[in-house]
């Protein structure tokens, strides 16, 4: 079968950008037609200033989310990063195949990198290596297909360029991945900034809808979302993006097309009272799930526990390939 890797970083609330991106796909497609893993990548999350206790809650409510979503761990494995010590090892050794200039062309480390600067600050060493640990997180499994988002294509040809490059100097070693996208919903935007991605780094703000937000919350959000001048409903993606977030919502929530959808609507108001209803309902049932899975925290352990035995025992063989190749001597 066809291998899937795919992460969530615990740092912030998961939001509704993650689960039409990203979550849903694995749950309803990816897990039954691949061998998959699903990975909160809690080492991601130590690339900036964050509260140690924090990340541990962010952690086990982002793999509780995942089981509420519908992962089956019967279907697939779903495991916390750093119970796996392959992908660390790993790491290494691909830091010593990749190059500085790769990674300071980056283009999230050039952007937070610039922001820091302008504050007159400077950012960790480990934000500027992050995607050799992204690389090592795929390539420890002969992943075949990364199911991404438009902003983490970059890392995906990151990997596959360490891969061949690897492979070309010591000896075939690992499968060379490839990304995969969803066909709508792919780059959830801000409500109230539909130029910039719905992000879950921040713990508030009323662009953001979280996937526990109660449905009054996400009501009041949706129906407050930043539109466009003009009073046509038209899906225009450069010159009404706000109008196009929504529609896309829309059309992902209910597996249709937002250019049909667009000729649907009369009014901004009647679009943005349907997309907060199919928002409301489409997060119900992952609401309850989560609900009786905060009552079974000893499930959840078991879960992550069983999961990482069995990344383990796929990762590290080829790791443990990885260092015999590179030319270290076997333990």
């Amino acid at each position: 079968m066809t291998r899937v890797f795919s992460g969530i970083k615990p740092t912030g609330h998961l939001t509704l950008g993650n689960y039409l991106g990203a979550v849903r796909r694995w749950a309803e497609v990816d897990q039954h037609r691949t061998d998959a893993l699903f990975c909160v990548v809690d080492l991601h999350a130590l690339t900036v200033d964050h509260d140690p206790a924090r990340v541990r809650r962010l952690t086990r409510q982002a793999a509780t989310l995942l089981l509420a979503s519908g992962l089956d761990p019967e279907l697939c494995t779903v495991f916390v990063q750093s119970h796996v010590d392959e992908h660390a090892r790993l790491s290494y050794l691909l830091e010593c195949v990749a190059t500085d200039g790769e990674m300071r062309r980056m283009i999230q480390y050039k952007e937070k990198a610039a922001r820091e600067r302008e504050r007159g600050g400077s950012v960790r060493l480990s934000l500027l290596t992050y995607p050799v640990l992204m690389a090592a997180d795929i390539l420890a499994y002969g992943t075949d297909e990364v199911p991404v988002g438009d902003d983490q294509t970059q890392h995906v040809e990151l990997t596959r360029d360490l891969a061949v490059r690897f492979n070309q100097r010591y000896g075939h070693t690992f499968v060379v991945p490839r990304a995969t996208r969803p066909r709508v919903g792919a780059r959830v935007m801000n409500l109230q900034d539909p130029t910039s991605k719905m992000g879950k780094t921040d713990d508030v703000g009323p662009g953001i809808v979280y996937l526990l937000d109660e449905p009054d919350v996400v009501r009041k959000k949706v129906m407050r979302a930043v539109t466009d001048s003009g009073r046509d409903v038209v899906y225009d993606p450069d010159k009404r993006p706000g109008l196009a977030n929504l529609l896309e919502i829309l059309a992902a929530c209910e597996s249709g097309n937002p250019e049909d959808l667009s000729g649907v609507y009369e009014s901004y108001g009647a679009l943005k009272k349907d997309t907060a209803e199919a928002v409301v309902e489409l997060l119900r049932p992952v609401q309850a799930r989560h609900k009786e899975l905060c009552a079974e925290p000893a499930y959840v352990e078991g879960v992550l526990r069983l999961g990482a035995e069995k990344a383990r025992g796929m990762a590290r063989p080829r790791v443990d390939e990885a260092y015999r190749a590179i030319g270290l001597l076997a333990g």
